[in-house]
């Protein structure tokens, strides 16, 4: 009988599927590296999600693994370099948390735009700052959408309606892929001068590392805000920090950190013009359910049928 090791939350329904298969399944859903680590050369199969790092020390003891399903887009947490020497098929659910995480972003810039959480924690500290707190609104502002795919696209239609002017950034796409009217695709350079909202919707690869750092932050109007709800690491948090701090930009709504759980000392913690999420655009009771049912139906489909359902690698080739 094959094992499935799952080292992150999965929904049940997705359990279902793999012990309907008739996998054995190895629950670690809730416990440390140190302990999952004793068992994963036992696994055939093995379900992630963000808070599960399968480098190469980890995958060098997986000697009987086949597959690493990843519930979710991201995958700078593997190292699939690795698994392909190991010939361990990475696959992820890049469509499933498409939704969610568009409405995370609108969410993150409507509050970071009226001062929400800055409103929320002056009542309760039983002040009324209502004059210390004016905010500013979407209509007649400029949205810079920083990776144009599924979710840019998506954050795109949801604020359409504010009456935002779109521009948008994306290495692998031009304006032959947009209505105009509906999206001006620019340089870089452009989107971040002349933004009001810049929100970023790229993976986390070597190019968009530190994308934005103090350089970058100087560029961007004084009244620009900046919102990530992408991947850590593509914001340099200690720059952002900086560029918060001395009024270089005016706020931020950060969703993801470049090392997650964040310590006691992040340089973003307390300020007043950051609003901080932990990691929730994803974590939606929709996105939850459908991600649990795609990783778990794709790595059941490749260990019964080998059909290899958005693979990221290729192990097998010469």
């Amino acid at each position: 009988m094959k094992k499935i090791l799952v080292t992150d939350p999965i929904a049940e329904s997705g359990y279902t599927i793999l012990r309907e298969a008739g996998f054995d399944i190895l629950d670690y859903a809730n416990s440390s590296r140190e302990e999952w680590i004793h068992v994963l050369p036992e696994a055939h199969g093995w379900v992630i999600r963000s808070g599960t790092n399968p480098d190469e020390e980890a995958i060098q003891k997986a000697d009987n693994l086949e597959i690493i399903g990843r519930a979710g887009v991201g995958v700078d947490n593997i190292d699939i370099q690795a698994a392909t020497r190991q010939g361990i098929v990475v696959m992820n659910t890049p469509d499933v948390n498409t939704i969610s995480a568009a409405e995370h972003t609108v969410g993150m810039i409507l509050a970071v735009s009226r001062n929400l959480a800055q409103g929320h924690e002056s009542l309760n500290r039983g002040q009324w700052n209502r004059h210390a707190l004016v905010g500013t609104e979407l209509f007649g502002k400029t949205l810079g959408i920083v990776g144009c795919g599924k979710i840019g696209s998506e954050v795109r239609k949801r604020l359409q309606s504010f009456g935002l002017n779109m521009i948008g950034y994306d290495p692998f796409l031009t304006q032959d892929d947009f209505d105009p009217s509906h999206l001006k695709i620019v340089d870089l350079d452009t989107l971040t001068r002349e933004s009001d909202f810049i929100t970023l919707h790229v993976p986390l690869v070597k190019d968009t590392k530190d994308l934005f750092n103090v350089d970058r932050f100087k560029m961007m109007k004084k009244t620009a805000r900046i919102i990530n709800v992408a991947r850590g690491g593509i914001i340099n948090e200690s720059d952002l920090a900086h560029a918060l701090i001395h009024g270089i930009i005016a706020g931020a709504a950060i969703d993801v950190f470049e090392n997650e759980p964040i310590d006691e000392n992040h340089p973003l913690l307390n300020l007043p013009n950051c609003i901080l999420t932990p990691h929730l655009g994803a974590s939606t009771k929709e996105a939850k359910e459908g991600v649990s049912l795609a990783v778990c139906n794709q790595v059941r489909d490749y260990l019964v049928h080998k059909n290899m359902t958005f693979a990221l690698n290729n192990p097998f080739e010469d």
